[in-house]
């Protein structure tokens, strides 16, 4: 069974996240690369923001009765299975699942502008995947 309580916490952080990370966001580009401190903020948000989204996609998909993805790309593709998410979307969005990875992983090749392009997505995309998560345990609940 969906817990529902969980899910809207765990939107709510996002939220949370998101709405710190906006003045961020709305630098250009030059700005937010000259600034090494926006660059690390911006890497750390990001990282609890995605994280928190798969452990949605994984609660969604293992209380409806469905096996878990065999990885956290595919958990994003699996919600449009279910219903959450359209397929275009779900395609759009499961690759943050890879930036989530290597900022974990502090990998060598992860590319400020990269992150900055990131970010820039991810105002306008994380808002739509939590409506439409929202849209879903309230379909869910009656």
């Amino acid at each position: 069974m969906i817990d529902r309580e969980l899910v809207t916490r765990k939107i709510m952080l996002v939220m949370r996240d998101l709405d710190a990370l906006r003045p961020i966001a709305a630098q250009d580009r030059i700005a937010y690369l000259d600034n090494p401190i926006h660059e690390v903020a911006a890497e750390r948000y990001l990282e609890r923001m995605i994280g928190r989204m798969i452990d949605i996609n994984y609660h969604l998909l293992t209380e409806s009765g469905h096996p878990p993805p065999v990885d956290y790309h595919g958990s994003f593709s699996k919600l449009a299975d279910l219903g959450v998410l359209d397929r275009e979307f779900a395609a759009r969005i499961a690759p943050c699942a890879g930036l989530r990875n290597r900022i974990v992983h502090e990998y060598d090749d992860l590319d400020p502008s990269k992150v900055f392009e990131a970010l820039q997505s991810a105002v306008h995309d994380i808002p739509h995947y939590l409506a439409k998560v929202n849209e879903f345990i309230l379909r869910q609940a009656q």
